[in-house]
């Protein structure tokens, strides 16, 4: 049986217990929403310039991309459709280097959707091709490899690409997750 005594002891410093349990709590969901924003950006250096390109990309105007004679029609609305990227980056220069900060170009390849309302994937404006990022500007720029009258594509992507990028950017697109998650991020954005 407990004491009149203890009870009042424990009475009174309830509101101890009851601060005590609360920053308790508190500090566990300051611990699992750290642990969780942390886990959102990617640890590894590819990662982080994959998602830096991915993200420059998706919030350029698709005119910035340089590509010549794509417009998405757009409906009646003002709101400009959203982009969705997919990109794969095939290496970086200085290549030597440990942070994102440090890293000056990126060589890879984009495919991106703009994603108007109801509008499948396989009907959608695209953007695709080999892409050199200037990640010394900001925001970075972007320069895509394009055919022009007097230089075709392959000679153009010869020009622009250091020798070791060349045979890959000829050959290599994007993975099979990463088509697959894009086409999960255009639906959405779609409304599909």
């Amino acid at each position: 049986m407990i004491s009149r005594e203890s009870f009042a002891g424990w009475y009174r410093n309830r509101f101890v217990w009851v601060a005590v349990i609360v920053l308790a709590v508190s500090v566990g969901a300051v611990v699992l929403v750290n642990r969780a924003e942390s886990t959102t950006e990617p640890v590894d250096l590819q990662g982080q310039i994959t998602a830096r390109m991915r993200t420059t990309l998706e919030q350029a105007d698709p005119g910035q991309h340089n590509h010549a004679g794509h417009g998405a029609q757009q409906a009646a609305t003002t709101e400009k459709p959203p982009v969705i990227c997919g990109v794969r980056v095939y290496g970086y220069e200085p290549s030597d280097v440990t942070a994102l900060a440090d890293v000056r170009t990126v060589y890879g390849f984009h495919l991106c959707g703009v994603a108007e309302q109801k509008r499948p994937w396989d009907v959608a404006v695209k953007l695709a091709g080999p892409v050199i990022m200037d990640m010394s500007t900001q925001p970075p720029g972007i320069q895509v490899v394009e055919a022009t009258a007097d230089v075709m594509f392959v000679d153009r992507l010869r020009e622009m690409f250091p020798d070791k990028y060349e045979e890959v950017a000829l050959k290599e697109a994007l993975t099979e997750s990463e088509m697959a998650e894009q086409r999960r991020r255009y639906d959405a954005a779609a409304g599909l």
